[in-house]
């Protein structure tokens, strides 16, 4: 296989690293949704994470992998809510300071989750510009080691082991479906089922609000994002290098979702699961759901990650 940002032997070591810090999340069924969806799904429950998100896998394997002399000045990150939380807690737990930028519409459950951290959080414009240009700052004043949201060897990584345990005790898979913001989990999922299931067939969601990895799979190169308008707010973030590098190699299709659908899927779940899901996890639902999707055949058994379900209650009630 051609060399990556992470390998088989990475995402191994991150699991090593993890375990006894996250939970191993659960896998669940329900026959209401197999019905739905016209094939069995078997959903990979990273909502009941630690933090709530499968984020903390990056983020912990990441700040617990630095030396003593990169971890002196703290760590510093920009991110929407789940990987802000994921570094502020690896941060807290490792004992060193966290710098924190986050969009000033960021939900509230978020911020009050990143504080309660004890990590420091400078708000900014809600743009792609301004997270990048105050991390910089900050960065500089600080002198604080970066750790990426998505575009890192040791995040990505991290984030392969939620397909690895899902693969190791599922054993078989036709197809896995995540949503793809920033590209961390879907390309740690793309290293984790490759070496294990060579012949599993992997599939992107995202919302049609914030569609870049979906054109740049149809262009062949990175299409940054562009003012994007969606209720996920968790995938609002463009392809990394490292990320694309990977994605561009094994991913089949990307499909595109509305956040109607999101909506839709975020009902369907609490109804049939009690489980409550943030919208940006909602996608890789939706997308299973699609007439698109059930248009595919031979396809019978699908691994969906639930990437979290960190979400306001008055978006259900």
């Amino acid at each position: 296989m051609k060399k990556y940002a992470a390998s088989i032997e990475d995402i191994r070591a991150a699991a090593e690293r993890i375990e006894g810090v996250g939970n191993g999340t659960p896998i669940r069924t329900c026959k209401t949704l197999d019905d739905l969806a016209g094939r069995k799904l078997f959903f990979k429950c990273e909502n009941f994470q630690k933090i709530g998100a499968f984020k903390l896998r990056g983020g912990w394997n990441a700040i617990s992998k630095l030396s003593e002399e990169m971890a002196r000045n703290g760590v510093c990150t920009h991110s929407s809510g789940n990987h802000a939380q994921a570094v502020a807690f690896a941060a807290k737990k490792r004992g060193i300071p966290a710098y924190i930028v986050m969009p000033n519409n960021v939900t509230k459950v978020k911020l009050e989750a990143v504080k309660g951290y004890g990590a420091n959080v400078i708000l900014c414009e809600p743009t792609i510009e301004s997270r990048n240009t105050t991390l910089s700052n900050v960065q500089e004043e600080t002198k604080s080691h970066l750790v990426h949201p998505f575009n890192d060897p040791d995040v990505i990584a991290g984030q392969g082991t939620a397909a690895l345990e899902m693969i190791e005790e599922l054993d078989t898979l036709d197809a896995i479906v995540a949503p793809i913001g920033g590209g961390g989990l879907m390309s740690g999922t793309c290293i984790s089922a490759r070496n294990l299931l060579p012949n599993v067939k992997l599939f992107g969601a995202e919302p049609i609000g914030a569609d870049d990895a979906y054109h740049s799979l149809k262009e062949g190169r990175i299409v940054p994002q562009n003012n994007p308008d969606t209720i996920c707010d968790g995938l609002l973030t463009s392809l990394g290098e490292l990320t694309w590098d990977i994605l561009k190699d094994h991913l089949e299709e990307i499909y595109r979702v509305t956040d109607d659908e999101v909506i839709d899927s975020m009902k369907i779940i609490v109804e049939e699961m009690g489980m409550m899901i943030e919208p940006s996890c909602a996608t890789a639902v939706a997308a299973v759901l699609s007439s698109e999707f059930k248009e595919l055949e031979e396809i019978e058994r699908v691994g969906v990650i639930l990437t979290g379900g960190n979400i306001e209650k008055s978006l259900y009630f």
